[in-house]
Formats: structure tokens, C-alpha cells, sequence
């Protein structure tokens, strides 16, 4: 079988949308699934909506991808990779493929470093994206300008500016725009602070410095959109159905949605609007970034934990299950979005949309993989919503505060739960065992309060202020709902309890 390259697709016939040869204005730090499924994509269909006419390059940013090199991958294909955005939309099952072809190369800056800092010379090059992961973008001190490259992506990416500013730090308009996509909070913001660490670090002088500041635009962005990546047990026959070979196939959800914090300009130049795509210009994320966090992801860790210990262990299984989803939907709605800043109608839309990718037919998405590290996500996704609600309201959100028990069910397990190295092993009631996932500390602390009853975990649980960054013994009524609440859900199980919270 011929590999996926432009004359395999000629031959085919290929009659869909191909941009072959165009300048290369985009840098791209990052040549993962998720880069190539997200930001690639838009790219790619601009390009053929309207007209933006840019090609990427790829940057591998580490050294070593397990043993294979992935650039040279991407290289025998020429760019091109097949994309599959799978999912429910509108009610109805989707499936798009999408040859994309925005991709002109990929390189690896630890032997192709010379090269990549070469681009830098490049007066059409305007673009930088990146996604390096949370882990990214840090500042780490022992980076040097003499290395070829440093280890952080900050400091590469600081060697890179100086270049630019070297060639061309004279004219205007030649700085770049810059749009993070790792997951932390205002990541462009944080580049940029790393960035200007490294230029007085290194004594690049205040010219460079002014420089960055002046003519480069950091954009901090929210990202969404799940992506599955190489299907591996699919491939073969993908590949046997698309008559190619290609290594590099990606898939993720038919949902995606970008939110770039930058100046209006920005518009203008990056015609998202005109190609009808889900990506908005503001000059403020973090409203949009609070409403993904609190309903998508608050959505998940108030609901699968509760939802595991009923029996279940796949989200799309939830919300086939009338009280499962019936209790996410009601914690959404009614305890959720009221305490939005954004407005109503929007945030019920975004809610509709979270339902519709739970119920994805092509992502079987585990309820223990989502239960990972649930002590800090807890705290980050609903807790929020817990005191913005009593601040609002008065009272408690009964579903908030009942997520809160499962929680507490979910690490203690029923009897018999033991610390290992890999770490906590519980049971749920059924007599399955299931791994517990977390901090040390956090295992450790659950462990030595196995044997607790109800009311004294309950108390231990909630005044332990390395948990929660404040004592929830101090929110009126919550620590003594709580308590009620675990002691129902050992009386009658955690299903039971949901349905209590629908009446």
C-alpha cells in the first residue's frame, strides 16, 4: 500500500480541499495529536474558507518521542495526516474525515536546531503556537543562550525572539503573534513572564527586552476539545479503506471551541469568523475558561465518582442512565450556571453541548480515569460553584453537596481498603476493586481514617485545610449535610442518593 503523500492522492483523485504550496508563516512548537487536531485543523480550514494561505511548521520541542522520531514521520508523508472529528451533534451521529494539509514539515529542533532558528529570518513568518504541556512553560535557571537548545521551551523559544529581533529589531511589525495553548492559567501571560526572566537572565540588553514587550503579542488561551489521537485499533483498517498508508492518522471530538485573549486587531488578521469557525477573539478569556472548568469539567468530577460506586464505569453509560444524568443535569442547571458570570443562554448552550459529548459513541471515557487526583480537582471545578452558591443563595446546592459525599465514599471504599505503591485499593460494593489515584499525602490521610465512622471522616475530611485551602467546617450546615449524606449513601447506596436529590 503507497504512503499518504500528494502524489498517492492524485492518483486517487483526491477531490478535496489540498493547499500544496504557500508561504510558511507559522512556527508551531508542539507536534502532538492535540495541536494537529486542533489548532492545525483551523488553520487548515481557513486556509481553504478564506483564503488564509499558511503553512506550518512543526517543531518536536523534546528530544526523544519513546524511540521513534516523529518529525521524520511527518516529513515521509509530506505534512499531510488524516483527521477524523468524530462524535453526536445536533442529536445526530458524526464522523468527518478531513485530509490536512496545512502541515509543510516538521522538524526536531535537537538535530535540526540551526534550521529551526533560521526561521526566525523569515520576514513572512508571523505566527507562533504551542502546546509543550502544563510541565512547559517554566522558568528554569540552569537554561543557558550558549546551549544549542536549552532544555525549557521558553528558553528555546527566547533564543528564537532574540534572532528575529537581531535581523529585523529595527522595523515594525515584525515581532509575532503568540498563542499558548498549555493548560494553566493565562498561559500566554506565563510565557512571557519566562520569556523576559531569560532576556535579563542573560543579559540581552533593554533594547531586546523593549522589544518584546512592543512588538510581540502573547495570547493566552483556552482550548477545548478532546482528542483520542492514533487510533491503533483502527488503523489498519482505516488505512485499507482510504486505499493509503498513514502513520499519522488523528481523531477527536466533532466538539471544539478556542478562546484567544488578544486586541481587537487580531480579527483582522486571523479570519476565524469568516471560515465559520468555533473560535472567538476577546479581550478576556477568563470568563469562558471559568464556564468550561465549572460546567464541563465540575460536571465530571461531581458526577463519576457517585456514578462509579452505582455500578457504572463509562460516562456515555451515564448518560443513558435517567437518575445518573438526571443528577449531572440538575447540578449543571440549577446549582451550576447561577452562579455564571457569563450570560444564561450561553452557558445552557455550552451545557447542552457538554451533554451531547458525553454521550460520545466513539470515546469509551473510563470513570476512573476521570477519578485521577480527584482531592485537587474537586477543589479547583466544584468547589467554586459550592461557595458561589451559598454566597448567592443562602443555603446549599443539595447535588454540589452530595457530589462532596461521593467523593468521600469513593476514597474510603468499603472495608478492607489497603495502601500500596501503586495506591489506594478499594472495593466498591459489588465486591469490585478499584485503585485509588492521588497525592501521597492524600492516600495516606484516607488510610489512616479508614476505620473513622461516618461523622468523625466527614470532620476530618472537611477541616483539613491542606485540602481545600480553607476549613468547610466553617460553611454553615455543610460539614453536618455531608455527614447525612455518607451515612445514606452506606445505608442505601449511592444510586439511591442521586434519586433522593432529583425529588
Amino acid at each position: 500500500m503507497k504512503k499518504l503523500n500528494y502524489q498517492t492522492l492524485e492518483e486517487q483523485n483526491y477531490d478535496g480541499f489540498l493547499l500544496k504550496d504557500a508561504p510558511e508563516r507559522v512556527l508551531q512548537f508542539g507536534e502532538g495529536n492535540f495541536l494537529r487536531a486542533f489548532v492545525d485543523y483551523f488553520i487548515d480550514m481557513m486556509n481553504e474558507k478564506a483564503g488564509f494561505n499558511s503553512k506550518v511548521v512543526l517543531v518536536q520541542p523534546i528530544e526523544n518521542r519513546g524511540g521513534f522520531n516523529l518529525a521524520d514521520i511527518i516529513n515521509e508523508q509530506e505534512g499531510l495526516y488524516t483527521l477524523y472529528l468524530r462524535g453526536i451533534e445536533n442529536g445526530e451521529k458524526v464522523n468527518d474525515k478531513r485530509v490536512i494539509s496545512c502541515v509543510s514539515r516538521c522538524l526536531n529542533i535537537y538535530s535540526d536546531y540551526e534550521t529551526v532558528m533560521a526561521y526566525a529570518d523569515k520576514p513572512e513568518l508571523r505566527y507562533i503556537t504551542c502546546n509543550t504541556t502544563e510541565a512547559g512553560i517554566v522558568y528554569d535557571p540552569s537554561c543557558q543562550f550558549t546551549e544549542t537548545p536549552p532544555a525549557s521551551y521558553p528558553a528555546k523559544l527566547t533564543q528564537f525572539l532574540y534572532r528575529r529581533f537581531q535581523k529585523f529589531g529595527s522595523e515594525a511589525g515584525k515581532g509575532f503573534v503568540i498563542l499558548a495553548c498549555e493548560l494553566i492559567d493565562d498561559n500566554g501571560k506565563e510565557l512571557e513572564k519566562c520569556v523576559l526572566k531569560y532576556a535579563e537572565q542573560w543579559n540581552l540588553g533593554e533594547d531586546f527586552i523593549s522589544w518584546i514587550k512592543a512588538e510581540n503579542i502573547f495570547c493566552s488561551t483556552l482550548v477545548d476539545r478532546i482528542v483520542t489521537g492514533f487510533p491503533r485499533n483502527e488503523a489498519a483498517a482505516i488505512n485499507e479503506e482510504n486505499g493509503y498508508e498513514d502513520n499519522t492518522i488523528d481523531t477527536g471530538e466533532v466538539f471544539g471551541f478556542w478562546v484567544i485573549e488578544g486586541p481587537e486587531s487580531l480579527k483582522k488578521e486571523l479570519p476565524f469568523a469568516e471560515a465559520g469557525l468555533p473560535v472567538l477573539i476577546t479581550d478576556n478569556h477568563k470568563p469562558y475558561k471559568q464556564r468550561k472548568v465549572r460546567i464541563l469539567n465540575g460536571a465530571h468530577t461531581s458526577m463519576v465518582l457517585g456514578a462509579y460506586l452505582a455500578g457504572q464505569n463509562i460516562v456515555r453509560d451515564c448518560m443513558h442512565d435517567d437518575t445518573i444524568a438526571g443528577f449531572m443535569n440538575k447540578t449543571i442547571y440549577d446549582e451550576i450556571i447561577p452562579t455564571l458570570t457569563l450570560p444564561e443562554e450561553e452557558c445552557k448552550d455550552f451545557a447542552a453541548a457538554v451533554t451531547e459529548r458525553f454521550k460520545n459513541p466513539f470515546i469509551d471515557h473510563a470513570l476512573l480515569s476521570i477519578s485521577l487526583n480527584s482531592t485537587s480537582k474537586w477543589r479547583a471545578r466544584v468547589m467554586p460553584s459550592l461557595e458561589s452558591y451559598v454566597n448567592k443563595f443562602g443555603k446549599l446546592p443539595r447535588c454540589i453537596t452530595a457530589s462532596f459525599a461521593f467523593y468521600i465514599a469513593f476514597y474510603r471504599g468499603t472495608k478492607g481498603t489497603e495502601l500500596t505503591d501503586a495506591g489506594l485499593a478499594a472495593k466498591r460494593l459489588n465486591g469490585d476493586t478499584y485503585t485509588i489515584s492521588d497525592d501521597r499525602s492524600v492516600l495516606e490521610f484516607y488510610y489512616e481514617h479508614k476505620d473513622d465512622t461516618a461523622k468523625d471522616l466527614v470532620h476530618a475530611v472537611c477541616s483539613n485545610t491542606a485540602f481545600w485551602g480553607r476549613d468547610l467546617t466553617e460553611l454553615p450546615g455543610f460539614e453536618a449535610e455531608v455527614t447525612k449524606t455518607l451515612e445514606a449513601i452506606d445505608e442505601k447506596g449511592s444510586y439511591e442518593v442521586m434519586k433522593e436529590c432529583l425529588k
